[in-house]
């Protein structure tokens, strides 16, 4: 199995607060190496895995299960709980549909959640026809690199593995279902103009997670990965301002 460069996983240790950040379908963890690094640079302990079926070639996604992703995504979150006080969730994409499936299964353990661009469901009209679809079309064309900044491009298949998006599509009806359990603080980041997730996506969470204390920030100069786009700035200083303050409000409780 040959990896990709922008396939490794990122791994910085560092103070008493965690961060695990999840890519997301078809992506790698390079597409979240900079948000996870300035994270880093302000003290946090960081990880960034590489999925199952992610960063080698596209039908090693068609032969994972969304089980196999969360189990990843799990493993880091509780590598990272062992070392830190405070752990919390982040991811783009997919990424963020298994931070928010983490949130639900694990509640306390986690001490926020950040999404961007968070993927529930799909108003594509052929998602309709994918049960069947993935049994005699191995691949539809790619769906990556949605980046409004130029010269930049997303580290990412060049194929849609339809097994592995029939996987997608069983995690986001398990999510879905249990969005009322997420009672963690959550931050959700929204592209107004994203060509993959439709922003939607992020309305029914908020209206659906069952936390009250939940803010959405809406992104207006990135595309999809908006982790790599203009936005990228803010949306690391909103995430260290987000861990600040409830960071202040745990200090505050004990």
């Amino acid at each position: 199995m040959t990896l990709s460069p922008d396939a490794e996983p990122y791994s910085a240790d560092g103070g008493p607060v965690g961060a695990v950040l999840c890519h997301g379908f078809t992506g790698m963890p390079g597409s979240m190496l900079e948000w996870g690094k300035a994270l880093a640079t302000a003290g946090l302990t960081v990880r960034i895995p590489r999925l199952p079926g992610h960063g080698t070639r596209w039908q090693d996604a068609n032969a994972t299960t969304w089980r196999d992703w969360y189990d990843e995504l799990e493993r880091a979150f509780d590598d990272v709980r062992r070392r830190c006080e405070r752990t919390y969730v982040m991811g783009l994409s997919m990424g963020g549909t298994l931070a928010l499936r983490l949130a639900e299964q694990r509640g306390a353990d986690l001490a926020g959640v950040v999404v961007v661009n968070p993927s529930l469901f799909t108003l594509r009209k052929d998602a309709k026809l994918l049960p069947v679809l993935r049994l005699f079309l191995p691949s539809f064309p790619p769906i990556a690199s949605d980046v409004k900044k130029p010269g930049i491009v997303e580290p990412a298949y060049d194929r849609l593995p339809l097994k592995g998006t029939y996987q997608l599509s069983l995690l986001w009806k398990l999510t879905n279902a249990e969005l009322d359990r997420i009672s963690q603080p959550l931050l959700v980041f929204t592209s107004r103009d994203d060509h993959v997730v439709e922003p939607v996506n992020s309305t029914r969470l908020m209206e659906r997670a069952g936390t009250a204390d939940k803010r959405q920030i809406v992104l207006e100069n990135s595309y999809h990965v908006a982790t790599m786009d203009n936005d990228l700035p803010l949306i690391v200083e909103e995430t260290l301002a987000f861990i600040a303050a409830h960071d202040r409000s745990a200090a505050d409780e004990r």
